[in-house]
């Protein structure tokens, strides 16, 4: 199973010097034409994606992130978000709607 990285150039470059392959994104098209790239290998089991980028496409990155389809996607913050992420309750009320 194989990575596949979504994201800004230092993000996709940092991982790329471990051997993950990825697609620079910076704005909505680049986007979705990089996750659909992702999509169509079957090799890439699990896509990192940056939040920023995940939000640009939003309803596609929900759609794999909560079901039980391959492949897992994994959103990571990028250096513009300072390592902050949402935690498991903000992810929940997005999801559904409702807050816990």
């Amino acid at each position: 199973m194989n990575y596949f990285v979504i994201g800004d150039e230092d993000t996709v470059l940092g991982f790329s010097l471990v051997g993950t392959r990825g697609m620079v994104a910076a704005n909505q098209s680049e986007a979705q034409s990089a996750i659909q790239k992702a999509l169509e290998q079957k090799e890439y089991g699990i896509i990192i994606i940056t939040q920023d980028v995940a939000n640009m496409i939003r309803p596609t990155v929900d759609r794999y992130l909560f079901s039980e389809t391959f492949p897992l996607i994994v959103e990571i913050p990028n250096r513009l978000t300072q390592g902050k992420s949402k935690d498991l309750r903000a992810l929940v009320n997005e999801a559904i709607g409702v807050a816990l």
